[in-house]
């Protein structure tokens, strides 16, 4: 592993349509390519459906969808990237990933205040890397919180 400067983050860059976006790279279990999903009735839309991932169903989510974007129509040129999300195990269907950068932690910028009161939100900061905005996400806001039974 490389050696990190104090401040800095090491964080894994994705395109999802024409936005890039990054998360933490300790979320990050494994990088894989594209694979058929099952889907699931009375799934989220966002949730392209499940995977058996060496034993284990792994939901995959349609990272496109979950932020606002037009539905991804997976191809073998896609990815998914297997992360930590809160207290769960999710794939992210992404373009594919770009690269592993260490970005200063000062050069993150807070997301612009929109006024809206829906509580935290997916994009915890915007990091200005030469001419393009990369959008730190979330994973801990990126699923509703896991309902208990009753």
């Amino acid at each position: 592993m490389p050696n990190r400067a104090p401040g800095q983050r090491e964080l894994v860059g994705f395109r999802v349509g024409e936005q890039a976006f990054c998360i933490d790279i300790t979320s990050v279990l494994e990088i894989r390519g594209w694979t058929a999903t099952t889907p699931l009735p009375g799934a989220p839309a966002y949730m392209k459906g499940v995977v058996n991932l060496r034993g284990t169903v792994l939901p995959i989510i349609d990272l496109a969808s979950r932020l606002g974007l037009p539905s991804t129509e997976p191809s073998a040129r896609h990815a998914i990237v297997v992360v930590r999300c809160g207290q769960r195990t999710v794939g992210l269907l992404v373009e594919g990933v770009s690269d592993i950068m260490q970005l200063d932690d000062a050069a993150r910028q807070d997301p612009p205040n929109m006024g809206e009161a829906q509580g935290p939100g997916v994009v915890s900061g915007v990091f200005a890397v030469d001419s393009n905005l990369i959008s730190l996400l979330d994973l801990d806001n990126l699923l509703p919180p896991i309902r208990e039974a009753a």
